[in-house]
C-alpha cells in the first residue's frame, strides 16, 4: 500500500458491491455520476472507487472474461460473502447506504412504491425490507440487460419487469440473486410465469408451449401471434454475459413447464 493510502473497510466494500450490481458493465469508470457520488460519501477519489468496481468484475463468476484480478484478500472475502447471501447482504448494504446518505430506509422503500400510511411496527419493518430488496433487484436486472426486454428487445424501462425465473415464493435464498432474474415486458413476464414459454438451459433458446403455437380456440390466436414468433429465437443475453441466467434455475422452470 502506498504511503497515505487508506485501507478499505468491509462496510465500504459492501457499498461498492451494491453499486457494482446496479451499473451496466460499461459504466465502471471515474466519470460516472453515481461513482462520483459514492466517492464523495466515502471520502475517496472517483478513480479509486472505479478501480474497486473493476476489481469486483474480475471476481464475478458470471463474467466469462473478467481479466486479471488486483483484488485484495478482503475484497475477495466480502465479495464471496455477498454472493453467498444475496438477501442478507443486499439489505445490509442498502441500510449502510441510507445511513451514509443520512436518510431512512423508509425513504428508499418509498421510491419503489408509497408505503401504506397507517402501517406501523414489525409489519412496517418487514414491508420496508421487502420493498428495499425488490428495488435493488430491479435496478440490478435492468442494469444487466441495459433496460431491454430479453425476449422482444423493447427498450422502455417503465414497461419492463424484473422477473424471477424461480418465483419469489419458491426460493427464498435466491430472491435477490440476479442470475435468477430476467428483464421482461409485463406481458411476457406473465406468460413466462404461466409456462406459456420457457428457455432452454443449454443454449438460451426460447421455446413456446405447443398449446400456444397451435391454438384450438379462436380466442387463443392472439397469444399465438404475440408469443409464437419468438419460438426458436435466442434470448437477448446480458451485456458481457454478466449475471447470465443460471442454467439450474432455467432447468427448474423448464421441468415445471413440461409437467404442466
Amino acid at each position: 500500500m502506498k504511503s497515505g493510502q487508506r485501507l478499505w473497510t468491509r462496510d465500504e466494500l459492501l457499498l461498492a458491491i451494491n453499486l457494482y450490481c446496479k451499473l451496466t458493465f460499461g459504466q465502471l469508470h471515474s466519470r460516472n455520476p453515481e461513482i462520483i457520488l459514492l466517492s464523495r460519501l466515502l471520502n475517496r477519489t472517483p478513480g479509486s472507487v472505479a478501480l474497486k468496481l473493476v476489481n469486483f468484475a474480475s471476481l464475478d463468476p458470471s463474467l466469462t472474461q473478467a481479466g486479471m484480478s488486483n483484488a485484495s484478500k478482503l475484497d475477495k472475502e466480502v465479495w464471496n460473502e455477498f454472493y453467498a447471501d444475496w438477501a442478507g447482504r443486499v439489505y445490509e448494504s442498502e441500510k449502510l447506504l441510507a445511513d451514509t446518505q443520512h436518510i431512512t430506509l423508509e425513504e428508499i422503500a418509498a421510491e419503489y412504491e408509497p408505503l401504506p400510511p397507517v402501517l406501523e411496527g414489525k409489519m412496517k419493518e418487514q414491508l420496508v425490507k421487502v420493498r428495499v430488496n425488490q428495488q435493488f433487484f430491479r435496478k440490478t436486472i435492468m442494469a444487466a440487460y441495459d433496460n431491454t426486454c430479453c425476449v422482444t428487445g423493447l427498450r422502455q424501462a417503465s414497461l419492463l419487469v424484473a422477473g424471477h425465473i424461480k418465483p419469489w415464493a419458491e426460493d427464498e435464498a435466491n430472491r435477490m440473486n440476479p442470475r435468477n432474474g430476467l428483464a421482461l415486458n409485463a406481458l411476457h413476464d406473465r406468460a413466462f410465469e404461466l409456462g406459456l414459454f420457457t428457455i432452454r438451459p443449454a443454449d438460451y433458446v426460447i421455446e413456446v408451449a405447443p398449446t400456444v403455437l397451435t391454438p384450438k380456440r379462436s380466442d387463443a390466436e392472439a397469444a399465438a401471434a404475440l408469443l409464437g414468433r419468438f419460438h426458436g429465437q435466442e434470448l437477448r443475453l446480458p451485456a458481457h454475459k454478466r449475471f447470465l441466467p443460471d442454467p439450474e434455475f432455467l432447468a427448474w422452470h423448464q421441468a415445471k413447464w413440461l409437467v404442466n
